[in-house]
This record gives C-alpha cells, structure tokens and sequence, in this order.
C-alpha cells in the first residue's frame, strides 16, 4: 500500500476538526512561551509577504505573522469554521491589526484562493484534511515560485510514520525538504516550491 493510500486511510480516523469551542484553551496566556510566532516565523517571513495561515484556528499563528509583514503585508487568515474566523477579526480589531488581515472560510476539501502567496503555515492542521494529496497540490499552486511552506503536526496526533507519509506526498507534488525548524510538541519541515 503506497504513503498516500495509508495516510489517507489514518486521516478518515480523525476526520474531527477541532472545535472553535476550543479556542480559549488552545490560544490561551501560556501559548506565546511555547509557540512564539514572531521567533518561529522570523527567519522566513519578511516586510511585505503575503502569507496565508491555512486551518489559522482562534488566529494565534495569524496575528503573530502579521507584526512580522509589517504595513505593507498582508495576512490571509483561512479557515473552515466560521465561528474561528469571527474570533480571528475581533483579535484583529483589538489589536489593531484588522487592516492587514483578512479572514477566508474555506470548504471542508479547498481551500479556495485564486491569489498567489509567499508563504504558508499550517500549524498542527494537516492531520484534519479529508485528502492530504489534493490539499498538498493546492498549496504547491497558491505559492509563488520559490515560495515556502511551514508544515508542523502535533506529535500527540501525527506519529513519526504519518508524518513522513506526509513529506513522501508533498515531495510526490513537487516540494522540496529546505529546513526542519524544532517546534515544541510538533513534527515540522519547511517546504519550498521552485522557483
């Protein structure tokens, strides 16, 4: 049985999506102490990206990448629960950072963008996505030559194998392996399209 085969089998397991009910626990006081999206993303994200935080939750990931691409930059926050990216658009507003952010609500199997990106984050997310395959193929499309990819999986969901099922299908679509950052309690890669 090939890598896409079995993932996709583990995947219909947890068909769950986190609930937006849980976003007050997720995305809570401590977490910036153990996923600081400024230093996380630092090195790869600079003044005026365009990046997309696909599956952005409560928008934790979001809001940290949008200090990073400055007044210039722009922040597509993707979801697909509705009630996620309402919360996402008043942490925007308390913040001040709504003009810079933009909330998208995905279907269950697309993400659905037409626009080009310099950069993507899925932060513990994969795991959820009904085709991984389809999924990988989309982001390779919305990235711009040379674009980059910022996969991490929850290592309490996605063991070692799963996880490496995931980079054989992202290979298989055309990314390349360029880094793997250390990201606490996650399996991370960073992958490039090229250019």
């Amino acid at each position: 049985m090939n890598a896409e085969r079995v993932y996709n089998l583990l995947a219909e397991r947890r068909k769950m999506i986190c609930p937006w009910q849980l976003a007050p626990i997720i995305d809570n006081r401590l977490r910036p102490l153990i996923h600081n999206p400024q230093k996380l993303f630092a090195p790869y994200v600079n003044e005026g990206m365009t990046v997309l935080d696909v599956g952005c939750g409560a928008g934790f990931t979001s809001l940290g990448l949008t200090r990073l691409v400055g007044k210039e930059g722009k922040v597509i926050a993707a979801d697909v629960q509705s009630k996620m990216l309402d919360i996402v658009k008043e942490r925007a507003m308390k913040e001040g950072l709504a003009d810079r952010i933009h909330v998208h609500l995905c279907d269950r199997d697309r993400i659905g963008l037409q626009k080009q990106v310099d950069f993507v984050v899925a932060f513990f997310m994969v795991h959820e996505v009904p085709n991984v395959k389809l999924f990988l193929k989309e982001i390779h499309c919305l990235l711009k030559p040379g674009g980059q990819f910022f996969v991490t999986e929850p290592k309490i969901h996605v063991g070692l194998l799963a996880f490496k099922q995931i980079m054989q299908i992202a290979q298989a679509v055309g990314f390349k392996i360029s880094d793997k950052p250390s990201v606490v309690f996650g399996r991370t890669v960073l992958l490039k399209k090229g250019d």
